[in-house]
């Protein structure tokens, strides 16, 4: 598959990129590179990306794109995103093809996490 016109990147805001690296090495096992004290590389998640420093927050409240990760195991997922200070905004739902919930990253930005076990 040719990538012209295909998302290549993306980049979320962080109030705090020590916090951020912690919470999503310890959570979903990405990796980071360090570029400056206000940018981060993202590797091992899917899809090439950064966190970026910013004092403001991300969610679809608020009109922006949500992004969604998948887990072969919600419940677990869940639990290791709470013991690591996410917190849950919407509890495990179904919707046509799966079931997903909503957390909060330690910074207060919102994703979501499906399956379709």
């Amino acid at each position: 598959m040719s990538p012209h016109h295909k998302i290549n990147y993306i980049e979320i805001p962080s109030k705090d990129l020590t916090i951020t690296k912690e919470f999503f090495g310890q959570v979903f096992g990405w990796q980071f590179i360090d570029y400056g004290p206000e940018y981060v590389a993202i590797t091992d998640s899917g899809i090439d990306g950064g966190f970026f420093y910013l004092q403001q927050v991300v969610s679809p409240d608020s009109g922006s794109v949500l992004v969604v990760m998948y887990s072969d195991n919600l419940s677990a997922t869940q639990a290791k995103i709470e013991r690591h200070n996410g917190k849950i905004v919407q509890a495990i739902f179904a919707f046509p093809g799966g079931r997903r919930f909503h957390f909060t990253d330690p910074n207060g930005n919102e994703y979501a996490v499906w399956s379709d076990k």
